[in-house]
């Protein structure tokens, strides 16, 4: 094709520009709006069969390198470059787009849409050398990426992705492998985003974005591979956030996020692998929590955050931060309405232990048995609640003192008022009612005073209840020890 085969003055201008790598701007005025590039006029329209010819052609320039760069055209028709192999640099940033572009399979080198306004874009498979930019573009249907090669980065700050209807992603990037960062704060997304299987080896900004897709999954992206971090903060969702067996080597931060999914589940991070996990400082999660057969080094959870269903089953992790009271953490164990996991308990044990609170580890470890409580027979809950209340199963050592000092004052006093009679007249020792007491309240200790005399009346009772009450003590005093010093 040459300017004698029928260009247009405008399409001989970016004919003649193309193989010196020149750019071509047609914009009226920086600021102008390419949505409105439908009522743009001939002087400014480019057909998209020209620009293909161009690119497959290739024509070259002796000393230049050849690149097409258009700003603010009107494209028409239908960009194809299904499997095509174009060595040229590729910049078609603020134009409207008629049709689709077609970039199926094709191998490019660098691909620049940002600012365009686009009815769509198919593009699963396509290979890139350099970078892709999609900064600030608008796409009203949708973006298929699924299984792209950039060797570079990709942008995608400030796009907005929409869709007539839900019948598929507005934005796919399934199984993409990306070799630097993606790019993208700002982000609006109306419709799913899928990021299932990708690849990252950079990091992912998703800073300030907007996820929108409610009563479904607003970002899928399970199986998820980042070699970095992935920053969220601050992002808006409605609809749930699907990670479900990701890697991600660095942070998840969430700082100031408001996730929203009412009635189902707005974050699962479910058999993840995760260097640290931020969720601090936004609202408070609408919809469940999932962290389940997770690992995750350092988790930084503010309490307030955290919803009303929290499912941490199997959940693996070396540091909780900020360090608060146990009182603060243990609602988030309390909150997984399935059944009694002791694993749960010892993590956050062993959170505790880690920062050297061996008090707040007591109190979980206290508020562990009593929760196991609640799954055992009547007889089991009894005596239960008879280590809880003496001993505090081991983990409340004073409280056995306070008995035993208790229950010593009340015998001493009773038997001090009224000495039981001697079993065998002048053979008996003096009669001391303390010891006396402690002889029935202590079972593998011998005063010599119990076996010496003998109480009548009402006093054979309270004898008798010292020492079941001894024995009960004692019993649940060792039961308790021998979990304390058996903890892992």
């Amino acid at each position: 094709m040459s300017e004698s085969d029928g260009l247009t003055p405008a399409e001989a201008r970016i004919w003649r520009a193309f193989p010196r790598g020149e750019s071509v701007d047609f914009r009226a005025a920086q600021d102008e709006d390419p949505a409105l590039g439908d009522a743009w006029g001939a002087e400014r329209t480019v057909r998209a069969s020209v620009l293909r010819a161009l690119l497959v052609k290739a024509p070259q320039e002796e000393g230049e390198i050849a690149a097409l760069k258009i700003t603010g055209a009107r494209i028409t028709g239908v960009l194809d470059l299904k499997h095509a192999r174009i060595d040229a640099a590729i910049r078609l940033s603020h134009c409207h787009f008629d049709g689709v572009p077609e970039l199926y399979g094709a191998q490019l080198r660098q691909l620049n849409l940002s600012g365009s306004v686009l009815p769509g874009l198919t593009s699963a498979t396509l290979r890139v050398e350099g970078v892709v930019r999609m900064t600030g573009c608008r796409v009203r249907g949708p973006v298929r990426l699924g299984g792209v090669q950039i060797s570079g980065a990709l942008f995608m700050e400030q796009a907005r992705f929409t869709a007539p209807d839900d019948s598929e992603p507005v934005l796919q990037l399934n199984q993409a492998v990306i070799g630097a960062d993606l790019w993208a704060p700002e982000m609006r997304a109306h419709g799913q985003v899928r990021l299932t299987g990708a690849s990252v080896a950079g990091r992912i900004n998703v800073q300030d974005a907007e996820f929108h897709q409610p009563g479904g999954t607003a970002l899928d992206a399970q199986n998820l591979t980042v070699g970095a971090h992935v920053r969220a903060r601050r992002i808006r969702t409605r609809g749930g956030v699907e990670l479900r067996g990701s890697r991600i080597s660095g942070r998840l931060d969430l700082l100031h996020a408001r996730l929203s999914h009412p009635g189902g589940t707005a974050l699962r991070a479910s058999s993840c692998v995760i260097g640290e996990l931020w969720l601090h400082g936004g609202d408070r999660i609408e919809g469940a929590l999932n962290l389940r057969r997770s690992r995750i080094e350092i988790m930084n959870l503010e309490p307030e955050m955290l919803p009303d269903q929290v499912h941490l089953g199997n959940l693996t992790y070396t540091a909780l931060t900020p360090h608060e009271p146990a009182e603060r953490r243990l609602p988030m164990l309390e909150r997984d309405g399935e059944r009694y996991e002791p694993y749960g308990y010892e993590q956050l044990t062993a959170a505790y232990r880690h920062v050297g609170d061996d008090e707040g580890a007591r109190y979980v470890q206290l508020a562990k048995q009593r929760r196991r409580r609640t799954t055992l027979t009547w007889y089991g809950r009894v005596w239960g609640y008879l280590q809880d209340g003496t001993v505090g199963y081991g983990f409340r050592p004073l409280r056995a003192a306070l008995w035993l000092l208790s229950l010593t004052a009340v015998g001493s006093i009773a038997y001090g008022l009224d000495h039981p009679r001697p079993v065998k007249a002048g053979e008996a020792p003096a009669f001391n009612p303390v010891f006396y007491t402690l002889d029935l309240l202590l079972p593998i200790v011998s005063f010599g005073q119990e076996s010496a005399f003998a109480p009548a009346g009402w006093y054979q009772w309270l004898s008798y209840a010292l020492i079941v009450t001894g024995w009960i003590l004692a019993t649940t005093i060792v039961a308790g020890v021998t979990r304390t010093v058996s903890r892992p």
